[in-house]
């Protein structure tokens, strides 16, 4: 049964496990308001810590996964009430993009159409991203006069080599599903009639693996990018020695099944956890 957000700005299933939020304004392609923020924040939080909630999955209702950020509610209304009411508008978009980047569950974008601008934050916060071959991604902001904020720049420069990212930003050209998965943006880009399926089919597997693990292993990639190898060999050292001690059946039910029971094989899929002792 579909539930949505206080204000109605964001709408959610859970079905098998797996948690479908969408952002829900389809009239104004999803752009991102104050308002939905808020409601964003609010959905995050009722979701992480459920029991019959494995994976997230982040999309959009209509045609568009996110235009980016509403400009008349952004930068006409918010604006005339001074740069206190700006600032408070930023800090609850980076607020909810910061909580889903370090969300304690898997987090899947599944893009079905526009993703411009501001779409950019949540689309890097989520673990993965799949994307519709006919879905539009721009930084369009060069072409109305100001740089693409919001971090968005900071996300074309991270998933993208520097020349395709200073293409992106400086052209305001937009890139097809296609494009976007070889540039980088996204893991993959298939049909549209067929992303759904293929992203239940990813979260399927994820559903198979440990969650300790999962989640250490989300936190352990996003860290290590910015630390030198000695700093990230140490935090991986203690970050699997944490994981360990707040999950130590988990990991010790894993070896049994592949050194004495000789039930799987790491390469080839994961242990079962439905043997795993609490």
């Amino acid at each position: 049964m579909t539930e949505t957000s206080s204000n109605g700005t964001v709408a959610y299933d859970v079905v098998d496990r797996i948690a479908w939020v969408r952002f829900n304004r389809p009239d104004k392609r999803n752009c991102m308001s104050p308002t939905l923020n808020r409601d964003m924040l609010e959905v995050l939080g009722l979701l992480e810590f459920r029991d019959d909630v494995g994976v997230l999955v982040l999309s959009g209702e209509g045609t568009a996964w996110s235009a980016g950020m509403d400009l008349k509610e952004y930068f006409r209304e918010t604006e005339a009430k001074g740069l206190g009411a700006t600032r408070d508008a930023q800090r609850e978009a980076y607020t909810w993009w910061r909580r889903l980047r370090w969300y304690q569950k898997p987090t899947i974008a599944m893009v079905n159409g526009w993703c411009f601008g501001g779409g950019y934050g949540p689309l890097f916060a989520c673990d993965l991203a799949f994307a519709a071959d006919e879905a539009q991604f721009g930084l369009s902001e060069i072409n109305w006069g100001i740089l693409p904020g919001g971090g968005a720049t900071k996300v074309a420069t991270e998933l993208m080599p520097m020349r395709k990212a200073m293409y992106h930003a400086m052209m305001g050209e937009n890139l097809d599903g296609k494009m976007a998965a070889e540039w980088g943006l996204v893991n993959e880009s298939v049909p549209l009639d067929a992303l759904k399926d293929r992203v239940t089919a990813v979260a399927a597997v994820l559903l198979k693996k440990n969650p300790v693990a999962l989640k250490a292993t989300k936190d352990a990639v996003r860290r290590v990018g910015v630390l030198s190898y000695d700093d990230a060999e140490d935090y991986l050292i203690r970050a699997q020695e944490a994981a360990n001690s707040y999950d130590n059946h988990g990991r010790k039910e894993g070896i049994k099944q592949f050194i004495d029971d000789k039930t799987f094989k790491p390469g080839l899929g994961a242990y079962d956890t439905s043997k795993q002792r609490g």
